[in-house]
């Protein structure tokens, strides 16, 4: 079973860009490209070397592989539906947290190391993002622990087994600040547009602009990866408030994202930069109010 689950989220990660990029194509009217495009360009990508500036340190070239390392570790954790992830622990949750900013700090570094100025402005802005969005993520994770009493993800979804309406609106409030948060972690719009070419304005792909060949093959792998581990949580957090079952929230969770980021950028423009900062309190002060409104169920106090 743990083998299925890990599975499941494979196809979760490969499907997702897929489904993203005809779902942009359908609403603008255009035939776009074929489903799997994304795949061939990666096979593009792995057959190719690498070229490493002089400037560079052995930081810079490590980085791929911790980023790609750090992503599978991460998606280990994560359970789909009732399925058992493949490593569960007390405190997983903490541990799935710390593997995301170890991606971010490696690659943070790895653009400084190159000594451009582009991709120390786009390390800064990440850095500036994921400290925003971090607390939003721990909140809601920590939301689903309080309501569950568990810290391992096997069990924070097992309190969906009520009938409570109020537990269920949490649940699906968790989710929706999950899918938001999905929208910064993988670079989307509005926070980021990676179909950009404009440094000036480029937060993710400015950091990997010196890269190439294999190892810009193992930064979008991984980014694939971590996108599909925070939307399966979103979807598990929607099955277990509707039907906590694996063969609902496997195809959930790439809908969930894949539509909600086609829809996203085919019918808004990218923020400003200086938008950014207050679209990440936002989601970070929903997130709080969340935890607040999980809180007030613990104490068994009603909500009007």
């Amino acid at each position: 079973m743990a083998l299925l689950n890990l599975l499941l989220l494979l196809a979760a990660a490969l499907c997702i860009p897929g489904l993203i990029n005809r779902t942009r194509a359908r609403l603008a009217g255009r035939k776009g490209i074929r489903f799997a495009q994304h795949l061939y360009d990666v096979r593009l990508l792995l057959r190719k070397g690498a070229v490493y500036s002089t400037t560079t340190t052995v930081l810079f070239r490590t980085t791929p592989s911790v980023i790609l390392g750090a992503s599978l570790l991460a998606q280990l954790f994560i359970p789909v539906g009732n399925l058992p992830p493949v490593v569960s622990f007390d405190g997983d949750v903490v541990a799935f947290a710390y593997l995301l900013a170890l991606g971010r700090g490696a690659l943070i570094l790895a653009a400084m190391d190159t000594g451009s100025s582009f991709e120390g402005m786009g390390a800064s802005r990440e850095a500036l993002y994921g400290a925003l969005v971090e607390p939003a993520l721990m909140l809601t994770i920590g939301t689903l622990a309080l309501l569950s009493g568990h810290t391992s993800f096997a069990e924070l979804f097992d309190a969906g087994a009520s009938d409570d309406t109020q537990l269920i609106i949490v649940l699906l409030l968790a989710a929706y600040v999950l899918t938001k948060i999905v929208f910064t972690e993988s670079g989307r719009v509005p926070v980021d547009d990676p179909r950009t070419h404009l440094e000036l304005t480029m937060i993710h792909e400015v950091m990997c602009l010196d890269y190439c060949g294999v190892d810009l093959a193992y930064i979008k792998i991984a980014n694939w990866l971590k996108s599909a581990a925070l939307s399966m949580l979103a979807a598990d957090a929607v099955a277990a408030a509707l039907c906590p079952r694996w063969w609902f929230a496997a195809p959930l969770a790439v809908l969930l994202t894949g539509l909600s980021v086609g829809i996203v950028e085919s019918t808004q423009a990218r923020n400003k930069l200086i938008r950014n900062t207050t679209f990440l309190l936002t989601i970070t002060a929903l997130a709080a109010l969340v935890f607040f409104t999980g809180y007030l169920l613990q104490l068994n106090i009603g909500i009007q």
